[in-house]
């Protein structure tokens, strides 16, 4: 070997050493054994598989790492903490308090699809001392939001910072030492569980008594060399279900036909098989299906109306398997529905959407139930048990219908299946980096708003993809 080869060589060997000693020091400061990761998981099928690949990914390269005898502890929250609003984390303070509020460890939240380089995460945490604080990657709202309750700080929205959870985020056990003890304290309220993020952000902070966020780039939106944490774009299980297969079921009334309903034919409604308008009036050139009832804000009762019409209709079609309902404002893509149902079993009972709660992050007396807004996908099995007698019977009281439907399934012991794909409210509602994160959103609401604009914008060209087929009308 030339003298140059083995200058070469020993340049090479002594890189790697230096490699592996600053690793080692990155373990001797914090051991992979301090981090507990509780993965925010969900029973249904998908989903379960997305949070076991986090796990096993987690476990392989603890082992690459630091050999078989020191392991991150990982919890998958719907087997090891289930609670009706562990998506909130809330109602997990105690809990984690109770298994790990002695020690010194630092409590990384994250959800299914977000994944987690241990070497890098171990880095970044050393960093920070273990003193009352959390980091990951922070967003904020760029305006007053009504999925916020229009919350306002201090005049300067940028001020508050929450967290993005599909980047993960760590929290110290002094910290929750103190939310625990907060919770202890407090008798709890009777709210609605919206965006789960902002609404730890608030309780964390406590009106200015308590911690603000620490943002910290290396909790990333999107992968990249140095990043220690970040989600997995959404991508087709297989292919696209047949177009013909999904039932769209948009409810409306008299007042928008008009404008909303030629809203929808214009954009996404040319490109479904199988669309359906349930009003309050019979109307021969859209055509409409009349719910005239004794009530006409009765919105339960119109709903359950829906399910059952169209099971009828499903069971005449049998190459149809989901029913999706939707309000006459809601905007989405029939393409991009059909990559995401690619990863449901149309045989299991499945209700998938935007999951919000009531009385669920301060109680375990509460539900969830899906914001119909963003769209209400049922599966043909579900919408069939649904049906049957005495399952869903709405009360005497008119009743909000999502909320009802959410009682329901609640009695029925059927778990909500939540996709962050699904919104109930305009792109300007949420912050950019949440946005920028979630690839593949389905949906979004409200139609005080230039419907071809968002439309335009977020699912026109999916929606005349070339890779899709031709679509062919089923007129009534």
């Amino acid at each position: 070997m030339s003298w140059r080869c083995m200058l070469r060589t020993s340049w090479w060997i002594g890189f790697l050493m230096c490699c592996a000693i600053q690793l080692q020091l990155a373990y001797s400061a914090l051991d992979d054994s301090e981090l507990v990761i509780v993965v925010l998981s969900q029973p249904n099928d998908y989903h379960r598989k997305l949070a076991e690949d986090s796990t096993r990914l987690l476990i392989k390269e603890a082992e690459a790492l630091s050999g078989m005898n020191t392991k991150p502890i990982i919890h998958l929250s719907h087997l090891d903490f289930p609670h009706v609003g562990d998506w909130t984390i809330i109602p997990l303070i105690p809990i984690l308090t109770d298994l790990y509020g002695s020690k010194n460890h630092w409590i990384i939240f994250a959800e299914d699809r977000t994944r987690i380089k241990l070497s890098k995460l171990i880095q970044v945490l050393n960093d920070y001392n273990k003193t009352e604080e959390y980091v990951g990657y922070s967003i904020y709202d760029h305006e007053p939001t009504i999925i916020h309750h229009y919350f306002f700080n201090d005049d300067n929205l940028e001020n508050f910072k929450y967290p993005n959870i599909a980047a993960g985020f760590a929290i110290t056990t002094k910290l929750l030492l103190r939310l625990n003890e907060r919770l202890r304290n407090s008798k709890g309220k009777a709210d609605f569980s919206i965006d789960p993020s902002h609404e730890l952000a608030l309780f964390i902070w406590d009106e200015g008594r308590g911690v603000a966020m620490r943002h910290d780039q290396r909790f990333c939106i999107e992968n990249s060399e140095n990043c220690a944490t970040y989600p997995i774009p959404f991508t087709t299980c297989d292919d696209p279900v047949p177009n013909k297969s999904i039932y769209f079921a948009v409810k409306t009334c008299l007042k928008f036909h008009g404008d909303r309903v030629p809203a929808i034919k214009n954009t996404w409604g040319k490109h479904a098989t199988l669309v359906r308008f349930f009003s309050d009036a019979e109307d021969k050139t859209i055509p409409t299906i009349d719910q005239r009832t004794s009530n006409p804000k009765d919105l339960c009762l119109k709903t359950t109306d829906i399910i059952r019409r169209a099971a009828e209709e499903m069971r005449e079609l049998q190459y149809v398997r989901w029913l999706v309902i939707v309000d006459d404002d809601t905007i989405l893509s029939v393409n991009r529905l059909r990559e995401l149902l690619s990863c449901y079993n149309h045989q299991s009972v499945i209700a998938l959407g935007e999951r919000y709660g009531l009385n669920v992050a301060f109680s375990s007396q509460g539900y969830n139930y899906i914001t119909m807004g963003g769209g209400l996908v049922l599966s043909k099995k579900l919408v069939e048990l649904l049906l049957e007698p005495g399952a869903c019977t709405c009360p005497e009281q008119p009743q909000p219908d999502d909320m009802y439907l959410g009682i329901c399934l609640a009695l029925l012991g059927i778990d909500i299946t939540h996709s962050s794909l699904f919104h109930q409210a305009r792109p300007i509602d949420y912050s950019p980096d949440l946005l920028k994160s979630q690839p593949g959103i389905v949906s979004f609401h409200r139609y005080m708003t230039d419907v071809n604009q968002i439309y335009n914008e977020w699912f026109k060209n999916i929606d005349e993809s070339n890779q899709f087929e031709t679509i062919k009308h089923l007129e009534l």
